[in-house]
């Protein structure tokens, strides 16, 4: 099957594997490695070569970037768990001062999300938000908006949270984490800067009905109170450290490279410097604060409930990693490179919008970036889609990761698990939410995406 047909092929292989997520509930990595063997077979794929193919797919995302998931996914536990979030977070207030409560919850909610899950980290720092709107009588829906923006933004952009990092793996920059992680930050302001003013400026149009009915007796403990009520917490060194030690060490890595240096020290460096490496140092110092904390006896623990958390994200990674490759021996590839006219048109804009949809239709973000960057394939691959758009170097494959995250955040609603975590621990009405979560999230979406654009003109 060649040109149009295979395009409307294609295309209807999206639709009904959206439908089979959002409406008949179907797991997504069912739903996606069904349209991928149905997508095989359709288009002409040699039904001999079909089982060797989806092997390829599946194998080689995992190969590339399951461990680095797991390793991510462990220290946002134990920095959850030890209390080293809520260290984080102490860090962030005293630096911001307590003038500026939706900026220093904005910060707080950036700096945890970046190795813990947005929805857990809402849930952690929800108290301290309650705890700093009792304190400076500032609006509660400005705080809650604030903080869902600032734990959003690193949830999607940022490593080593699981989407981002699957993204450059199966982007083909897991090597090259360093660069994800930099870029990240950079498409990070805007969002944050549009993630401000919005909570300011939807704080004086929407109540909480905790602010239009205050409840006298409801005991709301201070900040203080609630730091202490973790007991023992890790030191602020060693609760940074499982985070900025990698970021230090990949970057060593690259300055080895880019300076050329020989001999015994590159290779250290090239060796601590790799994902795997970077971050399994990074695990062994959330360890230690187990250790310090008094809290190793739940490590077996925490490594099961990690990997339970982690094992549906490797997974659907790489069912994605399946459907990319079926798309790539399928030809469509091809085609699309005979229409580049047309494509140099949409550029960095097409995996935003698929990941938009994808997002908008089934609700998780994770499960939008990692299909999406399954459909785009690796820069390494000719046939890929990012080949095809003539993303191939690995600053465009950054960006294009940026773009994935941009429209893994495009929007967030009724079917987003994170929706309901910010209305319910926000007190907001079902309606209310939508006017604040939803338009968030598109507005944070639209910025970064133009954003992104506008670095994509500069740096491609």
């Amino acid at each position: 099957m060649t040109g149009v047909p295979l395009l409307i092929t294609f295309v209807i292989a999206i639709v009904v594997m959206i439908l089979a997520i959002s409406k008949l509930k179907l797991h997504p990595f069912l739903a996606i490695m069904g349209v991928a063997l149905l997508l095989a077979i359709v288009v002409g794929i040699p039904l001999a070569d079909i089982p060797g193919t989806i092997g390829a797919g599946f194998s080689g995302t995992f190969s590339s970037i399951g461990i680095v998931i797991i390793l991510g996914a462990m220290i946002g536990f134990f920095l959850e768990k030890t209390g080293g979030a809520i260290r984080l977070a102490d860090a962030v207030v005293k630096i911001v001062g307590k003038k500026h409560p939706e900026i220093a919850i904005m910060l707080m909610g950036w700096i945890v999300s970046i190795p813990v899950f947005c929805d857990s980290g809402f849930v952690i720092l929800n108290p301290i938000r309650k705890a700093m709107v009792k304190k400076t009588m500032c609006s509660s829906v400005a705080m809650t908006v604030a903080l869902s923006g600032g734990l959003y933004i690193s949830h999607v952009f940022i490593p080593p949270t699981p989407g981002p990092i699957a993204a450059a793996g199966t982007l083909g920059i897991g090597n090259n984490l360093l660069l994800v992680i930099g870029m990240g930050a950079l498409v990070s302001i805007p969002c944050l800067v549009v993630a401000y003013f919005f909570a300011k400026y939807i704080g004086k149009r929407v109540k909480s009905p905790s602010e239009d009915n205050p409840d006298d007796n409801e005991v709301v403990k201070s900040y203080e109170e609630l730091v202490r009520e973790y007991g023992k917490l890790p030191s602020t060194l060693a609760s940074f450290a499982p985070i900025v030690l990698p970021i230090i060490l990949m970057a060593l890595s690259s300055i080895s490279s880019i300076l050329g240096w020989q001999g015994g020290l590159a290779s250290v460096c090239a060796f601590l410097g790799a994902p795997i490496i970077a971050l399994a140092v990074g695990l062994l110092c959330s360890i230690a604060t187990l250790v310090t904390t008094g809290k190793m006896g739940e490590f077996r623990d925490l490594t099961d409930e990690t990997l339970k958390t982690v094992g549906p994200i490797l997974f659907i990674t790489a069912a994605g990693g399946v459907l990319g490759k079926i798309i790539s021996t399928a030809g469509f590839v091809d085609y699309m490179s005979e229409n580049a006219a047309f494509l140099s048109s949409v550029g960095i804009f097409f995996p935003f919008l698929i990941a938009a949809i994808l997002k908008s239709a089934q609700g998780s973000s994770t499960v939008a970036i990692t299909t999406t960057a399954g459909i785009m394939g690796a820069i390494s691959e000719s046939g890929s889609m990012m080949a095809a758009l003539g993303l191939t170097s690995p600053v465009a494959a950054a960006l294009t990761v940026m773009a994935i995250g941009a429209g893994a955040m495009t929007v967030s609603h009724a079917n987003d698990s994170y929706f309901w975590v910010v209305t319910n621990f926000g007190e907001l009405k079902a309606q209310d939410g939508y006017k604040t979560q939803t338009m968030l999230t598109l507005l944070m979406g639209v910025a970064a995406m133009i954003f992104i654009w506008i670095l994509s003109l500069i740096l491609i």
